[in-house]
């Protein structure tokens, strides 16, 4: 005889039901990513600042809490964070703004760098890692602002690292990391003065919030189903 109770087993139609609840929130919280991403982009295209200024600040956030409905890793979550500081101290349009939000990003590379661990990676991609960061510093430390030069040095090395590291966390990630050494190099030369692309902070945006998101969606465990 069997000892379940008849009349107490969960309907056939309530597991898809409360799986679609659960999923809710994560697939809110990437609409919601999404449409920051639009607004701020469209934004930064058609020179209104005042949305760029309204937009940014959401994005991580939202990402954050998408990445955590599909069971982010801690170490991910302070990444993101990190980097959302990093984002609000771009706002404002100082040397010392500057100054805080790399170091905010820094710590957010420490964070994915610790979180990559030491998994193997391609050291032909390494030495090609290597090859870029000398060049790209030795061609733009002439004309960085001197007091800016050791900083933007150490945190490329620091960046670059990250990216050569998170290629071993599989292909999204790795696309991850190269797109947050682009717009980051992006910025660079524009602190150097260098001819720049049309509305660059739009391509630096862009490249940036495909970094953000790639890595974070990369850096979470498969099991959580992410896309």
């Amino acid at each position: 005889m069997s000892t379940e109770s008849p009349g107490r087993a969960a309907p056939s139609w309530a597991a898809p039901r409360a799986a679609a609840d659960r999923a809710r929130p994560g697939r809110l919280a990437l609409y919601g990513f999404a449409a920051a991403t639009a607004v701020d982009l469209g934004s930064l295209l058609a020179g209104w600042h005042l949305g760029h200024v309204i937009a940014k600040p959401l994005l991580m956030p939202l990402l954050v809490a998408y990445a955590i409905t599909r069971g982010a890793p801690r170490l991910l979550v302070a990444a993101l964070l990190f980097g959302w500081g990093g984002d609000l101290a771009l706002l404002f349009d100082a040397e010392a703004a500057f100054l805080v939000g790399m170091g905010s990003f820094a710590v957010g590379h420490v964070c994915y760098l610790v979180l990559f661990g030491k998994r193997p990676a391609n050291p032909l991609l390494g030495g090609a890692y290597g090859l870029a960061l000398l060049g790209t510093v030795a061609l733009l430390w002439a004309d960085l602002p001197a007091d800016l030069r050791i900083p933007v040095a150490g945190y490329s090395l620091l960046l670059t690292a990250m990216a050569f590291r998170s290629s071993a966390h599989g292909l999204r990630a790795g696309i991850g990391g190269a797109l947050f050494l682009l717009s980051d190099t992006l910025i660079a030369t524009g602190v150097a003065a260098w001819p720049q692309l049309p509305r660059p902070d739009f391509w630096i945006m862009a490249t940036y919030l495909a970094a953000q998101y790639l890595l974070a969606t990369g850096a979470t465990p498969r099991e959580a189903g992410v896309r």
